[in-house]
């Protein structure tokens, strides 16, 4: 059994003196670059013989358990024939609140690289030294002790002592862990066709530290497919860790289930389902503050109990079982599940934890991305998910709200919403009278602006010296993602203004997110980017910032071509035709299913659409039962919509819902449950200044904008649409697409080659269509 642990001091020092409670942090959006910015200057004030940023590594042995420990110190000053280890911690907190013994984490971390330093030197004596740095004045408060060999050996020894058990229970999972990955089987009696060269395609890219783009058609098992193999990689030091990115609740639900199903079989691993804070928080509308949460007051103080616990005990850690160890152990189950994601093989999270930049995962360090494997399922959401990301917005009525509520509270917030709303006021007058305007640049002069007042929001927020209002919070985290946002701003990028009415909006608009998903990606040892619709696949290669070396895999659908039946109603849906077209869909549904049993999904291009089309439909007598998608759909009436599609219907029933929408994708209606699939219009995103923005600059690029912009986004919404159909070997069924151009050359090379060999229909009759 492996008896070796590689840890780095910081992780170590955290897990044993981490305490108290956990407060809600109003840190700026530039947090991490503030404390690089002081660590430097602290260090520009050395001595040519002091050093560093340098780097330390040291072998221990406990309880038959090798520790081999490494980290990074922030200085070794030079003074007095001695050598003083100098830890720089920024803060704004007020100096005078800080004593010596205010953070003993800080002065733990600090005693671990004396004892690293001094056993390498063969030093009886080590002075360390905490330099605190304010983040605004930049004033210093600096506190020294000097410690002997014999106290910082006992020292580290009780620190490695408090640590061993976690230490020996990853052990114990890990030895268990590898033996039941090489004993695992495919949990299925078989591959589905295509199924084992997809798992194939998966294992390579990982094996060679590569990223995969594979489109690979529903109902092949795609879930199975990708967490199979990278599973049997982790037995051999293939990656450490697997993260597995979802867009959805219901794909995040898919992926539990392959592990649940992989445990059934045998496995042991650890997986981590981090839920969004405001779906799993026990005290909603309560601020993370020891006065107003229990769940948040003393978190530290027993947070290494309940992870200890649940990993005991645990394998498959979703949000039911993180939500009763947090019952438990009276901890907050968002902060929880964090904590318990670093500890675990597998974590299971949105796609926002790794590429949004207000978001990721900040504790995984680089050494361990180098052994970390992302499976990014659904791909195909990711461009549109990441273009927001990496937008980001303020707007005027925020600003004026807060000039007249603190006017009387506090003069320097009252004073910097004041400029930016007047900032506004000027840019409204220089919006024509399209109601937007877009330039290549940020004006220097809002940055400024957005600056100054997100720094004296802080300062309030920080004091607490007025009752903090949830607007001012609001404004707060909105300017320093903008300010954030500003710093990737480039020729990707465009700084867009609108106005509607009194309401002025400007925006980053990120056009095209491939080179930050790019970067944002780099350092991890693979990335599986796979969906049912990642096609065309150059567009989305290209769109999610492949490589030239990167692989890609089309797997051919496993089911057979006579399970469905595919019908083209050539009925022009473009917008100036729409109003023309009511009737005839009314009537081709109508004529289609009545007195057809069964289950049928209707999507449409937009709720106006399909409301207009219902108007006209519901003049009719049809016998059956009509569901009907909304736009603000709580989860019971989503779960009782899905639900109304029973497998023993017996009269018509017909849903009518949006392309693109809630129930276009990643739902799985198997059998009878669902009997026909119809698709109205070619799926193209509502033409607007953004979308025409994103159409010019891919033109310039070389590009055919139109296609970037609104064919190939359109044709990803009706393949999604259309693959909700045929879920398995025994579905059967009938797709009907109606819209004209899927006759041209052009979107029929686009749909997938079970597709095209379509039957059009020509004509109404009475009762019913004729197909040619």
């Amino acid at each position: 059994m492996q008896k070796e642990v590689r840890l780095s001091v910081r992780p170590l020092v955290e897990y044993v003196f981490s305490s108290g409670s956990i407060e809600t942090g109003f840190r700026s959006s530039t947090a991490l670059a503030e404390g690089t910015r002081i660590h430097q200057k602290i260090q520009q004030t050395y001595k040519e013989t002091d050093r560093k940023e340098v780097f330390l590594r040291t072998e221990l042995s406990l309880e038959h358990v090798t520790f081999k420990l490494e980290g990074r110190c922030d200085g070794l000053i030079s003074e007095n024939d001695e050598i003083i280890i100098d830890e720089i911690k920024s803060t704004k907190r007020q100096l005078h609140e800080i004593t010596e013994d205010t953070f003993p984490v800080h002065w733990a971390q600090a005693k671990v690289y004396a004892y690293m330093y001094a056993k390498e030197h063969g030093t009886a004596h080590m002075t360390v030294q905490l330099t605190y740095v304010h983040v605004h004045t930049e004033e210093k408060a600096v506190f020294r002790k000097k410690f002997s060999w014999l106290e910082l050996e006992s020292f580290i020894f009780f620190v490695l002592q408090e640590y061993v058990p976690y230490a020996n229970l990853r052990l114990q999972h890990l030895y268990e862990r590898n033996i039941s990955i090489k004993n695992l089987i495919f949990p299925y009696p078989a591959y589905r066709k295509g199924q084992r060269q997809l798992a194939g395609a998966v294992y390579k890219t990982i094996s060679e530290k590569k990223s995969l783009f594979a489109n690979a058609p529903t109902g092949i098992g795609k879930t199975i497919s990708a967490t199979f193999p990278s599973i049997k990689a982790l037995a051999e030091e293939k990656g450490k860790r697997l993260i597995y990115l979802t867009a959805k609740t219901i794909t995040r639900q898919a992926a539990e289930e392959a592990f649940y199903l992989m445990g059934e079989k045998g496995l042991i691993i650890h997986s981590v389902t981090i839920t969004a804070k405001e779906k799993v928080c026990f005290k909603e509308g309560f601020h993370c503050s020891k006065d107003s949460c229990e769940f948040s007051d003393g978190y530290y103080d027993r947070i290494n109990g309940a992870i200890l616990d649940m990993l005991a005990n645990e394998t498959i850690m979703d949000r039911k079982v993180i939500e009763r160890y947090a019952v438990k152990h009276k901890v907050c189950p968002f902060e929880f599940s964090l904590d318990a994601a670093y500890t675990a093989d597998v974590i299971i999270c949105d796609y926002n934890y790794i590429f949004d930049p207000k978001v990721s995962l900040r504790r995984l360090t680089e050494e361990q991305k180098k052994e970390t494997v992302l499976l990014i399922d659904e791909a195909h959401n990711l461009v549109e998910r990441a273009r927001n990301m990496f937008s980001a917005e303020i707007i005027k009525s925020e600003f004026l709200q807060l000039k007249r509520e603190y006017k009387n509270k506090s003069k320097v917030i009252f004073e910097a919403a004041k400029k930016l709303n007047d900032y506004f006021i000027a840019v409204k007058k220089q919006i024509p009278p399209s109601g937007f305007m877009a330039v290549k640049e940020i004006p220097e002069e809002l940055l400024g602006l957005a600056d100054q007042f997100a720094g004296f929001a802080e300062a309030e927020l920080i004091s607490g010296g007025t009752e903090n209002s949830d607007l001012l919070i609001e404004a707060f985290f909105r300017a320093g993602d903008f300010l954030r946002i500003a710093k990737l701003f480039d020729e990707r990028f465009v700084f867009f203004c609108e106005k509607d009415r009194n309401e002025i909006k400007v925006s980053l608009l990120c056009l095209d997110p491939s080179m930050l998903l790019q970067k944002t990606g780099k350092g991890y040892r693979s990335k599986i980017y796979f969906s049912a619709t990642l096609q065309p696949l150059m567009f989305y290669q290209d769109m999610l910032g492949a490589d030239q070396e990167d692989y890609h895999i089309s797997v051919p659908t496993p089911f057979a071509a006579e399970q469905t039946e595919i019908l083209v109603y050539p009925l022009s849906t473009r917008y100036h035709d729409r109003q023309g077209s009511l009737v005839p869909i009314a009537n081709f549904i109508y004529e289609q299913l009545s007195g057809m049993p069964g289950n049928y999904l209707i999507f449409f291009p937009s709720y106006k659409y399909m409301n207009d089309v219902l108007t006209v439909f519901a003049e009719k007598e049809f016998p059956g039962k009509i569901t009907i998608q909304n736009s603000n759909m709580t989860e019971e009436e989503r779960e009782s919509f899905l639900a109304s599609f029973s497998k023993d219907s017996k009269e018509p029933h017909t849903g009518f819902a949006v392309m693109g929408g809630i129930f276009s994708e990643g739902i799985d209606l198997k059998g009878d449950r669902l009997n026909g699939v119809i698709v109205v219009g070619v799926g193209l995103p509502q033409v607007n200044p953004e979308r025409n923005l994103m159409k010019e600059f891919f033109s310039s690029q070389g590009k055919n904008g139109f296609d970037y912009a609104y064919v190939y986004p359109g044709v990803n919404k009706i393949l999604q649409a259309g693959g909700r159909l045929i879920r398995s070997e025994t579905d059967t069924g009938t797709i009907v697409l109606i819209d004209d151009r899927y006759l041209t050359p052009k979107y029929k090379s686009m749909l997938p080659e079970e597709w095209r060999e379509y039957k059009i229909v020509k004509a109404e009759h009475e009762h019913g269509l004729d197909r040619d």
